[in-house]
């Protein structure tokens, strides 16, 4: 079983970003920050060449949730979605919630996290 949840697209860097977002609108998630690792990397004096966007993304009721059930869980708020470039394709992924919540080893979690996988999920697949 994989940690992550990642598809392929032909889409470029941009137009996947754009989809996603409209996407997860959709579900009620905000895009809360899109950081431009690639960007940062350079400023900062390093070679990395590789387009790498990371969004954090948040749906407030879902977070609200959550944070009721256990506070810990804001260790992995808010959710992230990364879409980067490989080997001539665009990647769009995440980290599963349903693998990060188990580490809470909180049973309460279980059916939250999957229904929030599935939705995040939706929205990934709905950008291809």
């Amino acid at each position: 079983m994989s940690f992550h949840y990642t598809i392929d697209t032909t889409k470029t860097i941009d137009k996947a970003v754009e989809d996603l977002s409209a996407s997860l609108q959709e579900e009620s998630f905000g895009v809360l920050w899109d950081f431009d690792l690639t960007s940062k990397l350079q400023e900062k004096g390093m070679e990395f060449n590789t387009p790498f966007r990371v969004l954090e993304v948040c749906n407030p009721k879902e977070a609200d949730r959550v944070l009721k059930e256990n506070k810990t869980v804001g260790y992995f708020l808010p959710c992230k979605i990364v879409v980067y470039e490989d080997n001539g394709l665009t990647k769009i992924g995440m980290p599963k919630p349903t693998t990060l919540l188990d580490l809470t080893e909180d049973d309460r979690l279980k059916g939250i996290g999957l229904d929030i996988e599935d939705r995040l999920i939706s929205c990934i697949e709905n950008s291809k």
